[in-house]
């Protein structure tokens, strides 16, 4: 990460959910922490395991004040159909157009492979980055020390 370090202000931006709503980053400013969870592709196994995983414990992330939302490169259309499918019942929002201008503020667009890397962020009440961790594809253990990693930095962040 050249431009975008932990304890700086986490680039603003604003894009649709899956049903078409936009969600503005700075809208939680003063009242929420946000897990941004960056994931390559809608209906993909190891995206369909990881937001599953998080689904089914959204409610630890919840008791910290804390908004889980997902972010793709994948159309508005798909990520509904994807959040539909797999009772995804948490922002997903497309940053499909400009491809990956947000994905690219946080740099963690795959050029070549024209999607986001796999990277978690936790952005605190403030608007200031204060944990990030960019994984490749993980799978069973892995995909488990990440969700607890992501809740801790969460319930960390949610006492700022």
């Amino acid at each position: 990460m050249s431009g975008l370090s932990l304890g700086g202000p986490a680039p603003d931006f604003t894009l649709r959910d899956q049903f078409g709503q936009e969600v503005t980053l700075s809208s939680y400013r003063g009242r929420k922490s946000v897990a941004l969870l960056f994931f390559p592709f809608a209906f993909s196994g190891v995206c369909t395991g990881e937001l599953s995983g998080i689904r089914d414990r959204l409610e630890e992330f919840l008791t910290f004040d804390t908004e889980v939302v997902g972010i793709s490169c994948d159309p508005v259309f798909a990520m509904r159909a994807f959040a539909d499918r797999d009772g995804l019942n948490f922002p997903l929002l497309s940053d499909f157009w400009p491809h990956g201008e947000v994905t690219r503020a946080y740099e963690v667009f795959d050029d070549e492979r024209g999607c986001p890397r796999r990277s978690s962020y936790v952005v605190d009440r403030d608007g200031v980055v204060r944990w990030a961790v960019h994984n490749a594809m993980p799978q069973g253990r892995d995909l488990d020390e990440h969700l607890l990693r992501l809740r801790e930095a969460t319930s960390w962040s949610g006492a700022v």
